[in-house]
Parts: C-alpha cells; structure tokens; sequence
C-alpha cells in the first residue's frame, strides 16, 4: 500500500495538465492510503487557495473517499465530518468534533457561532465555550 500526500490529491482534483494525470494513474492503481491529517490539508487547499466553493469541495471529498482502491484514515470520522458540512458546520471543526466523539464535551473560543450551530444541530459531543 502507498500512501498520498495533498499535493497528488489537489493536482488531480484541480486537473493539473500534466501532475493531474500522473495523480489519476496513481489513484486509479488502488491500493492507496490517505491520512485524515491530508484529508483536512486537501480541503483547505480546495477551499483557501483554489478558492472553489465550499460545496464543491465537500463533493470531492465524498467523491475521494468512496474511490475503489482508496483507504481512508478513520473513514467514519470523515464521514461524519462531511455530513457536518453539509449542515453549516466548517469542515476542520467538524473533524475535530467527529474525532472526539468519545468525549463529554468538545471546548472551543471559536466565535463564528460554531458552538450555536452545534447545539442547534444536537451534534455529539456537545461543543461548548468555556466561560471561567
């Protein structure tokens, strides 16, 4: 099994003319291995530096992990990151909240509401802002 870095994942999702298909033939070999950490890298790079829609990014995300051959890092963690997104919550928050999942509580000073959406949403484990 080999593993990918972002840098093949963004090539072959932005159609670099040449690394893009070189990424393709690596990708469609099977057998690979991506890391959550690269997962969350790709989609800032999509989202911040590609500057592609955050909906965009999110289909391509769910469209990487659901390739044959491929092998996730904690798969169910990322899908439920992407079901997150999907409801309004930012894609790294959402990550991090599936990958606490064991905990009692997930504390954050985040002031773009992401505590608000979280509850709104019923999401587990409860994000709270700490106050003392």
């Amino acid at each position: 099994m080999r593993a990918v870095d972002t840098n093949i994942l963004a090539r072959y999702y932005l159609r670099d003319a040449v690394q893009g298909r070189i990424a393709a033939r690596v990708l469609s070999a099977g057998d690979v291995f991506i890391p959550k950490t690269v997962i969350l890298e790709l989609e800032w790079v999509l989202r911040y530096v590609a500057d592609q829609p955050e909906s965009k990014v999110i289909d391509c995300l769910a469209h990487l992990i659901a390739l044959p051959g491929i092998t996730v890092e904690d798969r169910d963690e990322i899908e439920a990151a992407l079901n997150h997104c999907r409801n309004g919550i930012d894609f790294a928050d959402a990550l991090h909240l599936a990958a606490s999942k064991a905990c009692t509580e997930l504390l954050t000073f985040d002031d773009r509401g992401y505590a608000r959406r979280a509850r709104n949403l019923r999401l587990k484990p409860p994000v709270h802002v700490p106050t003392r």
